[in-house]
């Protein structure tokens, strides 16, 4: 068997440098980017109660956000469970895959079921709510990084 020269040589970190680079790449806590998103979802629902003046897009826009922000919730907690039980990369996967198939029928059951939930529901509030919510997991990352980071 012989070593190709393009393989990437594997370097040992010692206890300072994996420190480090722990320090440089926090970890991302999922209920806080989930806050994010309630709090974005509740304040677009409000602001739509403000300017709209009526009831039904409120409450079109709150079950937008909420159709991520509860699959969001059940997904975290599920994958929260996991880890702490499970050291095996295969069944990690394997859950991940399985859970975000939960979270994908969750959120398409909750879509479907608006009809029946919101009374003279608008699609086009509740598509706003689903969108605005789901983008704002970008910007919470962004802010989470910015604020776990040391200056």
């Amino acid at each position: 068997m012989e070593l190709i020269d393009d393989e990437p040589q594997i370097q040992v970190l010692n206890k300072a440098q994996a420190a480090l680079i722990r320090m440089r790449n926090p970890n991302l806590n999922p209920w806080r980017v989930l806050g994010w998103q309630a709090l974005a979802a509740a304040l677009l629902a409000a602001l739509s109660l403000v300017v709209m003046q009526r009831w039904a897009v409120m409450l079109s826009v709150g079950w937008g956000g909420l159709c991520v922000v509860l699959p969001g919730a059940v997904f975290a907690r599920a994958l929260s469970q996991q880890m702490v039980r499970s050291l095996s990369s295969g069944g990690s996967l394997a859950g991940l895959m399985v859970w975000e198939l939960v979270k994908v029928v969750l959120t398409v059951v909750l879509l479907l079921a608006a009809p029946r939930v919101v009374f003279e529901l608008s699609w086009l509030a509740l598509l706003a709510g689903f969108v605005v919510t789901i983008k704002v997991h970008w910007v919470a990352c962004y802010w989470e990084i910015k604020r776990s980071r040391p200056m």
